[in-house]
């Protein structure tokens, strides 16, 4: 079914550019705008460049517009939660706690 509806997205719109992690945006004659995610569809790949873009903050595109980036600005990361390179802090061990369950028992 995403297959579908990225041919039909392509094929009824106009490709405005792709950003950094290879996502394409797409805008109809209508003014509705699209995302086509390389990968799995996860909006929090969006950089904030694009994201002013796809909500209709702006109708510039970062490709039609200078996005220079300053030296106190990070680079764009996606949510990692679920993933193995999620943040843990170091003094968590989750297996303690499971070590130390007892289950309940009925009398």
């Amino acid at each position: 079914m995403r297959a579908i509806n990225n041919f039909l997205i392509k094929f009824n719109s106009k490709k405005i550019g792709t950003d950094e992690f290879g996502n394409q945006y797409f805008e109809k004659k209508s003014g509705k705008r699209f995302v086509i995610y390389n990968g799995i569809a996860e909006p929090t790949k969006i950089p904030s460049e694009w994201h002013v873009w796809i909500h209709y903050l702006t109708n510039q595109a970062p490709v039609q517009i200078n996005t220079n980036k300053y030296s106190w600005q990070k680079i764009h990361i996606p949510n990692l939660t679920g993933t193995k390179n999620a943040y843990s802090p170091e003094k968590t061990n989750l297996n303690k706690t499971y070590l130390h369950y007892e289950p309940w028992e009925a009398n």
